[in-house]
């Protein structure tokens, strides 16, 4: 009975896990190229009933309690075995702002923290006084020559990441763009954005703020693979609102479920002790 209490107390723990990945992934849900978290669970080993004589003991002809018959098999409960970030892709939103990059496939931008070198997919950048290249909190973006300097209505970004700044810098990059086919009169490469990957992806993990590290486990950043940047789109979180909602509710009657389980044995136990006791 006891063991009917830890079984239901365990499956309301994790399903109380689900439900705040589940939480979290609505609260970021338009948060720019936010990735959803997925919460996955074990059970524990399952435990084989056999049947015993009246005496309570596990005897059996034969001698052997190993020989007993089997009644079946019992559950002994779940425990939450990781939470894990899905990098699944994200659609992309044009915005026509040059600041504005994306990346269409697998990959992360690269920026500099007060903690070393973090990843990214957020490509809503801008810069400050000195012409550095930032995200919105204020980590400048990181190039394959460091940090990257630009000026404002001066850059472009083609898709293999490649900054390129015109020779005139009076000039517009929308109307010398549309003016001359894509073709600037003076066009210079400064710079190309760092970008990375990772071997083993789903050991990357989140640390708040759009950014995430690598770990022991995800092994060092390594160039990306099939990999175009996008400029003027942003990447929208990967989050389907209406699947969230529906595994709320899953997770909503589950809990309920064991909660009713939880109680039904208390009610029982009371009962064993209080009156059949007497």
């Amino acid at each position: 009975m006891l063991r009917g209490i830890y079984t239901g107390a365990s499956g309301m723990l994790v399903q109380d896990a689900k439900m705040d990945a589940i939480a979290n992934n609505l609260a970021n849900v338009d948060k720019t190229a936010y990735k959803k978290d997925v919460a996955i669970f074990k059970s524990f080993p399952e435990m084989l009933i056999r049947r015993i004589n009246e005496s309570g003991l596990g005897e059996t002809p034969g001698g052997s309690y190993d020989a007993a018959p089997i009644v079946g098999k019992l559950g002994t409960g779940v425990e939450l075995n990781e939470v894990f970030t899905d990098f699944e892709q994200g659609s992309l939103q044009r915005t026509e702002n040059n600041f504005d990059i994306a990346l269409d496939g697998k990959g992360f931008f690269t920026v500099m923290t007060e903690r070393g070198e973090r990843y990214s997919r957020d490509g809503s950048f801008t810069i400050n006084q000195d012409g550095v290249l930032m995200t919105h909190s204020g980590n400048p973006v990181m190039g394959e020559n460091g940090i990257i300097k630009i000026q404002a209505n001066n850059f472009m970004v083609n898709e293999r990441g490649e900054i390129t700044v015109n020779g005139d810098l009076s000039a517009n990059p929308r109307d010398v763009v549309s003016q001359s086919g894509n073709n600037w009169a003076n066009p210079v490469v400064i710079d190309k954005l760092k970008i990375v990957d990772f071997d083993n992806i789903r050991e990357v993990k989140k640390e708040g703020d759009s950014l995430y590290r690598g770990t022991e486990y995800s092994g060092p950043p390594v160039p990306p693979g099939d990999l175009k940047v996008v400029q003027g789109f942003l990447e929208k979180s990967n989050i389907n609102i209406v699947r969230e909602m529906v595994d709320m509710i899953e997770v909503q009657r589950a809990y309920e479920a064991n909660q009713k389980t939880v109680t039904s044995h208390d009610q029982a136990l009371g009962k064993l002790i209080n009156e059949v006791a007497r």
